[in-house]
This record gives structure tokens, C-alpha cells and sequence, in this order.
């Protein structure tokens, strides 16, 4: 296993904050994933040549000072959780804009190539070396930093990675400050797109939300996965467009989306290849975005704007009814995803929290995460765009499926996580297989935490 040596450490603050808020209330999309995972996602590049380097700057200071501007606009990155006790045994929490400081870690593996890393069929352990606050809970955001970013200088290319509490931020927001940081590393001084904190947007919610968290819900229960691995499935444009047209084809319709079309395929293959009972109820677990459908809400609104919903099927309906059932079932869901239940679920889980808790999935259930629409391979930080996107630990749990854009326009991949027997069964599996453009095979171990 080839070795990262840690080089330096350091807490860096906003000099000059913009529009400087000094408290950010939490949403109940904000709290309900205070006891789940930071998110973790970062990029690959090829190293850029001496000439492409800025004078008198090393790469890393570059991107370390680009940084520093960066989270002037984004202060509460900068920030921590705080929280407030009542006497009724109830918490509130919010981000206390204090600027104690985001994390900044470079990192050199020397050994490491952009081929070791994309070529094989199985990913180094170094891989989760890559980023910070592995496995760190999002209300440790109390003491821990909002943000951890850790550049590693590979032989041959560099792996910007980037861990955001997911109290403060979700997929859009993430990819906004990443953009964002990409944008000012290339040279301008203002942003195109600046983040909007205000939570008096959303009319009708009351401040603070008081939530009754037992300090047993914290504790970590770590329970030993089984073996996993991870396979990115590449679908090209036109397999795209075969496996949509199929899917409207088949309930005589235009209203079933891409993606709509392809999480059916992986559910339909995935539950087949579990060998489930027929009348097994299957569960396929959305994440939507809330933006567009939001009036209350602009693009750059940045904080969790998301809510999950629930697709079920039966299996033997599942299998038996075809693509097109099962991507219409998904799309009356989104569908009913309207402005009016959005606000109906800030009131009522008020009334009733619920927090997100991290494990392993059901063997009938898969949960879908990211999006093909974030701006991923668009992010040039001054000497080129990235060739490969890479994930965190805390996104690798069976039954995974995480969609994103591809390296080719029009392209999507879908990380999924399963067992071995699993993706061998779908590999032999025909009607699954013949609609895809091509896959990757990413075997990444799960190391228990001791």
C-alpha cells in the first residue's frame, strides 16, 4: 500500500467576510442530519506544467490563497455548531459565524499515480487518505471544522478533496463552493453565482427548532459491514436516451426523465439479483432537491434544501410490470413533491423530529444520492478541467446508488455499492447489461473503525 505523508496543517480564517452574518439558524432539512456522515467528494486533475504555475507561487499556496478568498463569501464555513440546552431536556442548534477557522492539509504520495487510481480494478486503501474527518459526525461540527479540505500531490496529478458538515450544506451548496473557490483560483475577484444565507425566505417557519436529542442517539454503534464493492456504471448519451425511451415507451408517455429511467433499471436489476421473495416489498429511498420546485428558495440559496421520499413496489410487481412501471412509479413521487408538501413537512417535523442514523441498508432497499445536474468537471482551478470525481467513505453503505455527471457531455455515472455476489449476478444478468454503455469495477475496502 503505497504511503501519504502529511506535509502541513492549518486552520486558515476569512480576512475580509462578505455580508458577514453572525448567527445561521438550522432548517429541519439542516437537523435531520446531524447524527449522519460529512459529505465528502473531491476531484482528480493532472498536474499542471511548471509554465501553467502561478510566478513566484507554488501550486499549493496558490490554491491555499484562493481558499482564503473563497470563504470570505462563504463565512459560515468558517463557522461552527453551536447549540443551546433548555430545561425541558430540548436542543436548539445553529452556525455561530465566529471564524474560528476551515482546515487545510497538504498531502504527498509520491508513489501514487492518476493511472494507479483509475486504471484498476480495485482502488487503494490510501484512497480514504484523500480527505479529512473520516467517519466524523455532523454535530461534532461543535468543535470540529464546518469545512476540511486536503490537497495530495500524487507523481503525476493532484487530488483536491473537500468535507463539508451536511448540517450546513447539501449536494448544490457543496458543488456551489466548490465551484466558487475553482472560479476565484482562476483569477477573479468576485463570484458569478454569491450564496444567500438568509433562512427568512421560508415563510411560516419559526426559530429556533427545539428538538428533543437524546445523548444516546450520539453514541456510535459501529457494526462490521459485510464485504462491499463499488461499481461506476458509465452511460453514454445514447444509452441514455435508449433506456428513456424504452421506459415512456412503455406507459405510452413523454414524462419519465433520464434519471427517472436509470434508477429503475439498477433497482429492477439490483432486487432480481437479491432473489427476494415476490411479495417482498422493494424500497427505493429518493433524495430530491427542493430549489426549483421552491418559490421561496433562489439557485443560490446555500444550506440543505432537500427531502427525501419513498418509492415501494413489490418485487414480483417490480420484476413483472417492466421498466416503465417502475420509472412511472418514481415519477408520480417527484411529482408530488409540490410547494405546498414541502412546507407541511417544515411544520409537522417540528412537531415530530426525526434525525438521519447511519447503517448498513436492508437487502430490499437502495437509496439514491447526488445529482447529474451539479457543475462537476466544469470546476478549472487554472490549468485544466478534472479527469475523475472521487467519494468519501461516509457515502459507501450497501445499496447505495450516488448519480453524477460523466467526463463526456450528456454522460452520467452511477456509483453503486453492493456485495460481490450481487454484481456478479448482475453482470450475467442480460436485460441489465445490454444497456450499458460500458462500467468500471471499484473494489473499495470498508475499514471498521477501531
Amino acid at each position: 500500500m503505497a504511503s501519504i505523508r502529511l506535509i502541513s496543517s492549518s486552520i486558515i480564517q476569512a480576512e475580509s467576510p462578505r455580508k458577514k452574518p453572525d448567527r445561521i439558524e438550522l432548517t429541519p432539512w439542516d437537523l435531520q442530519h446531524l447524527l449522519v456522515d460529512y459529505l465528502q467528494e473531491g476531484l482528480l486533475f493532472r498536474k499542471p506544467k511548471p509554465q501553467e504555475e502561478k510566478p513566484n507561487m507554488t501550486l499549493i499556496h496558490h490554491l491555499k490563497a484562493s481558499l482564503l478568498r473563497t470563504i470570505d463569501f462563504f463565512a459560515p464555513l468558517a463557522g461552527r455548531i453551536a447549540s443551546v440546552e433548555y430545561e425541558d431536556e430540548t436542543t436548539s442548534f445553529f452556525i455561530d459565524c465566529n471564524n474560528a477557522g476551515a482546515l487545510f492539509v497538504h498531502a504527498v504520495a509520491e508513489k501514487v499515480t492518476i493511472s494507479d487510481l483509475i486504471e484498476p480494478v480495485y482502488v487503494p486503501e490510501t484512497f480514504n487518505s484523500f480527505f479529512q474527518l473520516n467517519e466524523v459526525k455532523n454535530i461534532e461540527g461543535t468543535s470540529k471544522p464546518l469545512l476540511a479540505v486536503q490537497v495530495t500531490e500524487l507523481a503525476d496529478g493532484i487530488f483536491i478533496a473537500c468535507s463539508i458538515n451536511h448540517s450546513v450544506v447539501d449536494g448544490a451548496s457543496f458543488w456551489h463552493f466548490f465551484n466558487s473557490w475553482s472560479e476565484i483560483s482562476r483569477g477573479s475577484d468576485n463570484l458569478s453565482k454569491l450564496p444567500i444565507f438568509r433562512r427568512s425566505l421560508l415563510d411560516g417557519v419559526d426559530y429556533p427548532f427545539r428538538i428533543p436529542l437524546i445523548k444516546k442517539q450520539i453514541q456510535d454503534h459501529f457494526i462490521l459491514p459485510p464485504p462491499l464493492q463499488v461499481k461506476v456504471f458509465h452511460f453514454t448519451k445514447q444509452s441514455i436516451v435508449k433506456i428513456k425511451t424504452k421506459a415512456n415507451a412503455e406507459m405510452n408517455t413523454d414524462k419519465i426523465s433520464s434519471l427517472q429511467a436509470l434508477l429503475s433499471h439498477f433497482w429492477r436489476s439490483i432486487m432480481r439479483n437479491s432473489h427476494l421473495d415476490p411479495n417482498q416489498e422493494t424500497i427505493l429511498f429518493l433524495v430530491t432537491g427542493v430549489r426549483q420546485q421552491l418559490q421561496q428558495l433562489p439557485e443560490q440559496y446555500f444550506g440543505n434544501a432537500i427531502q427525501s421520499a419513498m418509492v415501494t413496489l413489490r418485487a414480483g410487481e417490480l420484476l413483472e410490470k417492466g421498466l416503465g412501471n417502475a420509472a412511472w412509479q418514481i415519477n408520480k413521487i417527484v411529482a408530488n413533491h409540490t410547494e405546498e408538501n414541502f412546507m407541511n413537512f417544515l411544520k409537522s417535523w417540528a412537531k415530530s423530529p426525526r434525525l438521519y442514523q447511519t447503517g448498513q441498508m436492508m437487502n430490499n432497499a437502495l437509496l439514491t444520492a447526488s445529482s447529474p445536474r451539479f457543475d462537476i468537471y466544469g470546476n478549472d482551478f487554472g490549468w485544466g478541467r478534472p479527469i475523475a470525481a472521487g467519494h468519501g467513505v461516509g457515502s459507501r453503505l450497501r445499496g447505495m446508488l450516488i448519480a453524477y455527471c460523466g467526463v463526456e457531455e450528456g454522460s452520467i455515472d452511477i456509483k453503486v455499492c453492493l456485495s460481490p455476489e450481487t454484481f456478479q449476478a448482475m453482470e450475467n444478468d442480460e436485460e441489465f447489461m445490454a444497456d450499458i454503455g460500458r462500467f468500471l469495477l471499484v473494489n473499495i475496502p470498508m475499514i471498521p473503525k477501531l
